[in-house]
């Protein structure tokens, strides 16, 4: 077979995506990109799976269209822990993400908020970012981190080399790689290639995500798929649940492919 990239995110209008998975299979195919539909499956968005009988519903309708199955989980919502494991071997694969940090008093950073607690520094936060990725990866049995360098909106005006240090890279590579959980090179929010070279040089597996919406952005990993070549990334190291497996269990009464 012809090696194609896996789009291993992408929203269809089960959640709050514009095009149906139908549309997302035709553009992955126009594209040569084999194509996923992650939806957003959490109690913090409005729109989509938010209880285990809608998550049924949501695979059920997946299951009946040739695309890899996601889900794309918001670590500071409890939902992911709810589900029970049948319904979780029914996932290709699962998505984590850090829409929002846990400060350490217990408040809630919402990376759509427009409102930022006051006295909280940048380099403060960053910190707290860090902290919340490590405790990420020792909870949550996801197979991919989604667009990493994610920021607050008050913060989105700051390059994200400079507010990532050389060691929160460091902690980030360690974490995702001891708990096998590759690291996202999002189209939509695009992470600077330093933190990309580190986590690879640590052997943190590589995925693709164009964490697409509009039908514009669905399937197109040309820039990410551009930067893992541009540092060495081989296209058959990259996260691809058929070929390298899940957490899910999807794939444990039938031996992935491995590359």
């Amino acid at each position: 077979m012809t090696w194609q990239p896996v789009d291993c995110h992408a929203h269809s209008t089960l959640s709050d995506g514009a095009l149906t998975v139908a549309q997302i299979v035709q553009r992955g195919t126009h594209l040569g990109v084999r194509p996923s539909v992650s939806d957003h499956i959490s109690r913090d968005v409005a729109v989509g799976p938010r209880d285990p009988d809608a998550v049924a519903r949501y695979l059920d309708e997946l299951e009946q269209h040739p695309v890899l199955r996601g889900g794309e989980f918001c670590w500071h919502d409890s939902l992911w822990r709810e589900l029970p494991k049948e319904l979780i071997r029914r996932f290709t694969h699962r998505i984590g993400s850090l829409h929002a940090v846990i400060l350490p008093d217990g408040r809630v950073v919402h990376s759509f908020s427009r409102r930022f607690p006051d006295g909280l520094s940048a380099e403060s936060y960053m910190d707290i970012l860090i902290d919340n990725l490590e405790r990420f990866a020792r909870e949550m049995p996801v197979d991919v981190l989604a667009h990493p360098t994610l920021l607050p909106l008050s913060l989105r005006d700051r390059p994200t080399d400079e507010l990532w240090t050389d060691a929160h890279e460091e902690r980030a590579a360690t974490a995702l790689g001891t708990a096998g959980i590759a690291l996202e090179v999002s189209a939509r929010y695009r992470p600077h290639e330093r933190l990309i070279r580190r986590a690879a040089e640590a052997g943190v597996r590589i995925s693709l995500g164009s964490d697409g919406h509009s039908a514009e952005q669905v399937a197109d990993v040309s820039w990410p798929l551009a930067l893992t070549r541009s540092i060495g990334i081989r296209d058959v190291d990259l996260y691809d649940p058929c070929a390298h497996g899940s957490r899910t269990g999807h794939f444990d009464s039938v031996q992935p492919r491995r590359s």
